[in-house]
């Protein structure tokens, strides 16, 4: 059995090679900025003891304050278990606890302790030089406007995909 695959003679294929016009070269650079932007976040929260993972669920609860796990697993584009093992890994370190929700014996909120609003804040400290380094080939504004650019790619108008 074959599958039907459009031919052309003019197909173009992804290469991961700056310039690809194939319709993958947007994944495929992304994908790469990723990499690089979190080797530079890891280098900067290693000394701390945290991993971007970590660091993740930190953001989230300082924007939202306490959270059900159910909705930082969401937040953070993880599962169930994966969001379970990094808030068990934060309650060892003592950088969260999980609190009783009133009404639902059941379901557990996270929240931040002060000693992870402390980890919070250090890691910012960390991170600065190693974000200056990252964005040190663009020009002025450049670092600005790509972090438009990916905001909105990111979290398109609603009703768009």
């Amino acid at each position: 059995m074959t599958a039907d695959v459009p031919h052309s003679t003019t197909a173009s294929r992804a290469t991961g090679r700056p310039g690809d016009a194939s319709p993958f070269a947007l994944g495929l650079l992304l994908r790469q900025a990723h990499w690089r932007a979190a080797s530079v976040m890891a280098e900067a929260f290693r000394p701390l003891g945290i991993e971007v993972r970590h660091f993740a669920v930190l953001i989230e609860l300082m924007d939202r304050g306490p959270t059900v796990q159910r909705d930082l697993a969401a937040a953070t584009g993880s599962d169930k278990a994966g969001i379970m093992r990094v808030v068990d890994d934060l309650e060892r370190k003592g950088l969260a606890a999980r609190k009783a929700v009133p009404g639902d014996r059941r379901v557990r909120a996270v929240e931040i302790t002060p000693a992870g609003v402390e980890l919070f804040d250090a890691a910012h400290v960390a991170a600065e030089p190693l974000a200056d380094r990252l964005v040190s080939e663009l020009r002025p504004g450049e670092a600005e406007q790509l972090a438009d650019l990916l905001t909105r790619f990111a979290y398109p108008p609603r009703g768009e995909a």
